[in-house]
């Protein structure tokens, strides 16, 4: 008798995607100067493309703790407003603390899955944004569609994303390691992931499906300048829930074997008293 092949359920990934992020909340809103070194450039690059200016009004998708949410906010101005939605009202919290501290009344949150924007008013913004999200969502397409019913006509919609695991060993190592020592199985068909759009074509491929035109995609070198491998370790164990859940069969002992291996094969991306992982993102827009 042939036994079902394992099946990707992804009400089960929402939710321990969730737990994720709730844990991880504080860590990511901790580690935002590093965020702003590493993506800062990249998300001026993608707020360019969806040709954000003063008075846009602009959904942030996947928000997080909304580093780039504040400089959206900023781009904007007075006369603009973005709405940051996220799945975990831990990690929005920090979004909503961010924007009052720095005095942006333009910014307002609302905890919300990314796949079910039907909340909101159709057609009521410039540009939809989701900086490292969309690999995560189990139904992409779902996820694009809800974004372009959000927008004007000529709204855009742009996402940043990893490319190939081999262009971003600073954290395809990691997994490789983990999943390994973890005995882990291969993704199952349909199961998202960090390298999910990176394949050549496949950006394009899911925005054209979604009926997005003048599909645009850049390529962009964003290595991760930390003081050592170590410290980037630090982070990923302390912000990338993924890790953990990836983790989680292993003892406290096979743990600390596992990040021992990873912080000397990451060593290799140490130079001159720095540490430079090697990391490569991709920002794809599409227009309504």
């Amino acid at each position: 008798m042939n036994q079902q092949a394992p099946q990707f359920n992804a009400v089960n990934y929402k939710q321990t995607t969730l737990q994720q992020w709730n844990a991880a909340a504080e860590a990511w809103h901790r580690w935002g100067p590093l965020l702003n070194r590493w993506l800062g450039s990249a998300t001026e690059t993608m707020l360019d493309m969806c040709e954000i200016k003063q008075g846009s009004r602009v959904l942030d998708v996947a928000a997080g703790a909304g580093e780039q949410t504040l400089a959206v906010a900023k781009r904007v101005g007075h006369q603009g407003e973005v709405l940051a939605t996220d799945i975990s009202p831990e990690i929005l919290s920090f979004a909503a603390e961010s924007a009052r501290l720095e005095g942006l009344e333009n910014i307002k949150t609302e905890v919300m899955d990314g796949e079910n924007l039907t909340a909101l008013n159709a057609n009521n913004f410039d540009a939809v944004i989701s900086r490292v999200g969309l690999i995560y969502f189990p139904d992409q397409q779902k996820a694009l569609s809800g974004m372009k019913q959000q927008l004007r006509p000529g709204g855009k919609v742009a996402a940043m994303v990893y490319s190939t695991a081999e262009t971003n060993p600073f954290f395809s190592i990691p997994v490789t390691i983990i999943r390994r020592r973890a005995n882990l199985p291969a993704p199952l068909i349909g199961q998202p992931g960090p390298f999910s759009l990176g394949a050549e074509g496949k950006l394009v491929s899911v925005f054209s499906q979604a009926g997005f035109k003048d599909i645009n995609v850049k390529t962009i070198n964003a290595p991760v300048r930390v003081s050592s491998a170590a410290e980037c370790i630090q982070f990923e164990q302390e912000s990338f829930g993924a890790l953990h859940q990836m983790l989680a069969g292993l003892s406290d002992v096979e743990k600390d074997e596992a990040w021992c291996e990873i912080e000397e094969e990451l060593s290799q991306f140490e130079h001159n008293g720095q540490f430079e992982g090697p990391c490569e993102m991709l920002v794809a827009v599409g227009t309504k």
